[in-house]
């Protein structure tokens, strides 16, 4: 049987009219299944954080940001006192600075101390696929914090919703963004609501938040500086027994650029430490490894080959012998050929003080220090192996910074115009004194180790027999011999990066 609209061309004019509704009405079916079956998201609950034992003297090493958030905490105990005389409470607070410097801690502890309810919450909680959420959310975060005056929006990782508008394709942050400008900007009835922001990056923030009338106030949160490292690890270490031999202090000096989380993670390693030998108390062997966990990684289980060990242990000999030896550069504490981490062997030097400046050959000293194990192994191997990688990256930074940002290049050109603006023939120059630099430190390096050859051959030996030495050791065999004469140089810090690591894989090592 044969239809007969078939062979006149009426099923094809039939399906050419009819194909694309019932395309549309697939897709409409398809969008509605896809909607009606995909999980849903309610909007959490925003409540205050109720539990909130974190007080001004649970954080230390953070003076200057604790004197600067007191006012807020003082007005939102007593906003009389600042409304008679006309003051008003920062609409805004942004708290800027490396991460685990304790940024959200200081939030918590305005909070505490003020009595005001908390809000905490995350910028990127607030970016959704779908346009206009993330609004919604903000609008709905500060309804809820003006209905509960006094209290703190505290906004972690800012960055996440605060950049540069005009990047985002979508629009849904730049469209959060705004609204959050709007909420700032004083448009609406704020009451005594402060918000606090945190960002590890602020010079990707956008303009317009950092205005005053918005993030009236911008506090830097730093990293400790040796008092306050020590206080630190007091705090850390409060509820915890310690050993008579623990020296706080000490290890305050051992832990030079680290974060109070850093130094919260270290009290928590050694008390493990501690656990695994089912002892009573921590003692500074515990801190002593828990540093080296938290600084160099965790200890590895590779096996070397017999030359490996020597090649390594030449190595760190070098770094080593030429940190004793340049007058600016930190005294040795330990050096170890035991593998951890990425590292195959590490160097700490032992900072005496904080410094927050250094001159030019102070600089140099240092990337002598860091170019002593390449030296050592030309010297003694007549080969260079791929251990010094991260050696030779921290001089050529440090090289460049001398003469692109420090002006402390060899040449008039150092003074001359840098970035973009500079010419190609600038450009040229400076990459020549850059490679002077580094070759001016390599060449100390390999004097100092010819001259102290016996030296170097004895702190090797010591290390392959015993593997770790300690400040006693170096004493012991680099104690009759004298430092560089210090005419043109003075003390040098360069903190807990001083730490140098040889290993054979590209990625550096932990420090």
């Amino acid at each position: 049987m044969t239809f007969a609209f078939l062979g006149d061309g009426g099923f094809s004019n039939w399906l050419h009219d009819w194909l694309p509704i019932i395309f549309m009405g697939l897709l409409v079916l398809a969008v509605f299944m896809l909607l009606r079956f995909m999980p849903r998201t309610k909007p959490a609950q925003i409540k205050p954080e109720s539990s909130l034992p974190i007080g001004w003297s649970d954080i230390a090493g953070a003076e200057e940001a604790k004197d600067e958030l007191r006012e807020v905490v003082e007005y939102l105990r007593d906003p009389k006192r600042f409304r008679a005389l006309g003051a008003k409470v920062p609409k805004g607070i942004l708290l800027h600075g490396p991460p685990g410097t304790g940024k959200t801690l200081l939030a918590k502890a305005v909070a505490h101390e003020s009595g005001a309810h908390f809000y905490s919450q995350s910028a990127a909680s607030f970016i959704e696929m779908f346009a206009g959420l993330g609004a919604a959310r903000i609008r709905r975060l500060f309804r809820i914090a003006r209905n509960h005056a006094p209290a703190i929006i505290f906004i972690d990782e800012l960055d996440a919703v605060g950049g540069h508008r005009g990047m985002d394709i979508s629009g849904e942050r730049d469209q959060t963004l705004n609204q959050l400008l709007v909420e700032m900007d004083g448009f609406t009835s704020r009451k005594d609501v402060v918000v606090i922001a945190a960002s590890n990056l602020l010079e990707k923030l956008d303009q317009a938040l950092l205005r005053p009338g918005r993030f009236d106030r911008q506090i830097y949160v730093s990293p400790p500086d040796v008092a306050g490292r020590e206080r630190i690890l007091e705090v850390h270490s409060r509820n915890k027994p310690l050993a008579e031999d623990v020296d706080l202090a000490l290890l305050a000096r051992q832990t030079s650029g680290l974060t109070g989380a850093d130094l919260a993670n270290i009290c928590n390693e050694a008390a493990i430490f501690a656990a695994r030998r089912h002892a009573t108390t921590v003692k500074m062997a515990d801190f002593d490894a828990a540093l080296e966990r938290v600084v160099a990684g965790m200890q590895s289980s590779r096996a070397l080959t017999h030359h490996e060990k020597r090649v390594v242990a030449y190595h760190e000999a070098g770094h080593a012998l030429c940190g004793e030896l340049m007058p600016s550069v930190d005294r040795v504490h330990r050096i170890s050929i035991v593998p951890r981490g990425h590292a195959l062997g590490y160097t700490l030097n032992l900072p005496e003080e904080d410094r927050y400046l250094k001159t030019r050959e102070e600089l140099i000293d240092f990337m002598t220090m860091l170019l002593g194990g390449r030296a050592a192994e030309q010297l003694v191997f007549g080969a260079i192996t791929n251990g010094a990688s991260d050696d030779l990256k921290r001089v050529a930074d440090i090289a460049h910074a001398m003469v692109y940002d420090y002006a402390m290049g060899t040449g008039t050109t150092s003074l001359r115009v840098v970035g973009d603006d500079a010419s190609e023939a600038t450009r040229h120059v400076r990459d020549e004194e850059v490679r002077a630099l580094a070759d001016e430190g390599f060449r100390a390096a390999m004097n100092l180790i010819d001259d102290h050859r016996p030296q170097l051959d004895e702190i090797a030996l010591t290390l392959l027999n015993n593997e770790v030495l300690e400040r006693a050791d170096i004493d012991r065999i680099l104690g009759g011999v004298p430092r560089a004469a210090p005419s043109r140089r003075g003390s040098g810090e360069m903190g807990i990066a001083a730490a140098t690591a040889s290993h054979p894989a590209p990625r550096p090592a932990q420090r």
